[in-house]
């Protein structure tokens, strides 16, 4: 399968850089976005070919990702991730005629959403012939990049918040990443590892400073769109830190629309938040293009505890250009949301993902949206990497057993 890749362009400026290069931010300090001949993708692929395609996962998407030899692809066997209705807990969350349907990206490797844009950047770098690869993350990416890299053969050093969840440092340093704690916020790990280039030779795959792990969260929305026989939802929600996935998606949905392979209306984006990190939602509630640095951020979310993000501005056009909106819940909530879709529907959800479900919930509450419509909701990782209840309940072999208790 040939590249459709034409160049690529500062989202900001529109500036043009040449592709097969490696390339960081643009000059303006701004992410750069993958183009494709379009028109020329679309004279030699079909969407019939996309639907019969003997790919895995995401590679189905191949003509739309940047990956020029298939030899470069690093692959641990992604999925198609399901689509899965919440039937029991609808009543709770407030749905009416419509449905809430969760999207589970905890079925790919390393049990999350990560595996496509890490996935993507370790081919690329493979591809353009890096060695060493450096993150700052506040847990799923590390792991998602650790894995990867090692598949490829490279080398990962690993930056996380010390108060990262325990499993995603254990599970990335398992995996190969040389793991480290940092006594400061997901940036202080980024500003470490950005004054590390020169001196250490690493290249920094963090989030949307480099232009590839976009490409490959944007096949979340291709794969939505084909799941859905080739329409899209009334509604999104996905859990906001870094933004990746939303812009992504986006993007995705541009250039399906320009080759003709969807002809619908477009879904409202809805950036979802902790109120303990939620610049974007003041962003957008104050109409600015540029979202303020949050300071002390702090959720069990960790996933969303982003309080800069390179790619605000983008998140926000999106949100806006789709009618959609920013919207902020509790810690409180997301942990209740969590409890509840596990109880009701047997579903467990991460905080992140729980975090949507509550943004729902509440907008339905207040009336920003209606309970009509379709809405899909991302669950960017597996719950089982975060804290669950413990079992205090014990039965004693050794007494009579008071069987009234199972009642």
């Amino acid at each position: 399968m040939p590249c459709y890749v034409s160049h690529l362009e500062c989202s900001f400026t529109g500036d043009k850089y040449e592709a097969g290069e490696v390339h960081t931010v643009s000059a303006s300090g701004k992410p750069l976005l993958v183009s494709y001949d379009l028109d020329r993708l679309g004279a030699e692929v079909c969407r019939e070919d996309i639907e019969n395609s003997p790919e895995p996962g995401f590679w189905r998407y191949s003509p739309l990702l940047p990956v020029s030899d298939a030899s470069n692809r690093v692959s641990l066997g992604e999925v198609v991730t399901p689509l899965i209705e919440l039937e029991s807990s609808a009543d709770y969350l407030g749905v009416g005629s419509g449905s809430i349907i969760v999207k589970d990206e905890s079925r790919l490797p390393t049990g999350s959403f990560k595996a496509r844009g890490l996935s993507l950047a370790v081919s690329m770098a493979k591809e353009l012939g890096l060695s060493h690869l450096a993150i700052p993350t506040n847990g799923n990416a590390g792991s998602a990049l650790a894995a990867y890299a090692s598949r490829a053969g490279m080398t990962t050093t690993v930056l996380c918040p010390d108060n990262t969840p325990e499993i995603n440092t254990r599970e990335t340093l398992a995996q190969g990443g040389d793991t480290y704690l940092v006594n400061g916020l997901i940036g202080e790990c980024g500003h470490i590892i950005a004054d590390g280039i020169e001196r250490v030779g690493w290249f920094p795959v963090s989030t949307l400073k480099e232009p590839y792990r976009i490409e490959g969260k944007k096949t979340m929305g291709i794969e939505l769109a084909e799941q859905m026989e080739w329409q899209l939802p009334d509604l999104i929600f996905y859990p906001t830190g870094g933004g990746t996935g939303l812009i992504g998606m986006w993007k995705a949905f541009a250039e399906l629309t320009e080759l003709g392979w969807i002809d619908c209306p477009m879904p409202r984006m809805i950036a979802v938040q902790s109120d303990g990190c939620a610049p974007i939602v003041k962003a957008w509630e104050d109409g600015v293009e540029f979202a303020e640095f949050w300071e002390n951020a702090e959720t069990e979310a960790s996933g969303i505890r982003v309080p800069s993000a390179l790619g605000d501005f983008l998140i926000l056009r999106a949100v806006r250009d789709s009618g959609g909106f920013a919207i902020a819940v509790s810690d409180e909530e997301i942990l209740r949301t969590v409890a509840e879709v596990g109880q009701r529907d047997g579903f467990l959800m991460c905080p992140e993902g729980a975090a949507t479900a509550a943004a729902y919930k509440s907008a339905v509450d207040s009336g920003l949206i209606s309970g009509d419509e379709t809405a899909v909701l991302f669950n960017t990782a597996t719950g089982l990497k975060y804290s669950m209840p413990e079992v205090t309940s014990r039965v004693d072999k050794n007494e009579e057993i008071e069987f009234e208790k199972f009642l």
